[in-house]
C-alpha cells in the first residue's frame, strides 16, 4: 500500500506566529496561484514581494559562470521567499523558479518590512528562520562536493516530496541534471539505480515515490540533518501527515 503525503492549506511559519501577528500579516497579502516554471525573480533583481507558499514551491538557483545554474534550495509551505529582507537587503540573491505549481500568500516588500518593524514576534521568527535557511544552504554546498550522485538525488526526491505533498511529480533527466549539476548520463544511472531498488518509478518524467523509507536509507546524511536543523530551531519538521490510499 503506498503512502500519500497530504498537505495542510496553510504556510507553517506563518502558522507559528502568535494569532494576533498572524493575522495583521495575513489582512495586507494576497493569495496567488503559482504557475509551473515562472520566474519570481532573477538574482540580482530587486525583490517585489515576499511569498509563503501553500501548496506550491520554488526552487531558489544560483547563476554559475554565465551559463550554468545550481539548485541551492527549495522553498514550501515550511519556509518563505525574500527572506534576505531580514537583513534590509532587498536585492535577490537567487533565482526563483516555481517548481510545483500551487498557491501562495504574497505580500509586497514594502508592506512586509513595515510588519517586521512592527512585530518582535515576527522578527524573531523570521531570523531563526534565516539562521536555518543559511545552514542548509551550506549543507547544499558540502553535499554537492562530497556526495555521490544517487545519494544527492534520493536526497532531493524526498525534499521535493517533502514539499509537493505527493508521490508524483513530474520531472525530466534534463531538469534533474540542470538542478543536480551533473551531466544527464549521471541522473540516468542514478535515476536507474534508485528504479532497480524499487524505491522509485520513472517513465518518461513521470517520478513516483515507491518506498519511502527505503528512500531515506538511500540518501545522503545531508536530508536527515536538513530536518533536524528546521525542527531544532523552528519547532517542527516542515513535513505533514501521511495516509495511506
Amino acid at each position: 500500500m503506498l503512502a500519500t503525503l497530504e498537505s495542510p492549506a496553510t504556510n507553517l511559519l506563518l502558522a507559528a506566529l502568535p494569532h494576533k501577528d498572524r493575522e495583521a500579516l495575513l489582512s495586507n497579502c494576497e493569495e496567488v496561484e503559482l504557475i509551473f516554471a515562472e520566474e519570481l525573480y532573477r538574482a540580482g533583481d530587486i525583490i517585489p514581494h515576499v511569498y509563503f507558499p501553500i501548496k506550491g514551491f520554488i526552487s531558489l538557483i544560483m547563476p554559475v559562470d554565465g551559463n550554468a545554474n545550481l539548485e541551492v534550495g527549495l522553498s514550501g509551505n515550511e519556509g518563505m521567499l525574500g527572506i534576505t529582507l531580514i537583513l534590509n537587503i532587498d536585492v535577490a540573491p537567487f533565482r526563483a523558479l516555481v517548481q510545483g505549481a500551487g498557491s501562495a500568500f504574497r505580500i509586497s516588500t514594502a508592506l512586509f518590512r513595515q510588519h517586521l518593524a512592527q512585530s518582535p514576534a515576527l522578527q524573531n521568527l523570521m531570523t531563526r528562520y534565516l539562521y536555518v535557511t543559511i545552514m542548509q544552504l551550506a549543507l547544499t554546498g558540502a553535499c554537492t562536493r562530497f556526495h555521490l550522485v544517487e545519494a544527492r538525488l534520493a536526497r532531493w526526491l524526498l525534499m521535493t516530496q517533502d514539499r509537493a505533498h505527493s508521490n508524483h511529480f513530474h520531472i525530466t533527466h534534463v531538469f534533474l541534471a540542470y538542478m543536480l549539476g551533473v551531466r544527464r548520463v549521471g541522473i540516468t544511472k542514478a535515476a536507474s539505480s534508485l528504479q532497480k531498488k524499487k524505491l522509485i518509478s520513472y517513465k518518461r518524467g513521470n517520478i513516483t515515490i515507491l518506498n519511502r523509507s527505503g528512500l531515506e536509507a538511500a540518501s545522503c546524511p545531508c536530508y536527515q540533518a536538513d530536518k533536524e536543523t528546521y525542527q531544532k530551531n523552528l519547532g517542527c519538521t516542515g513535513e505533514v501527515p501521511v495516509a495511506t490510499e
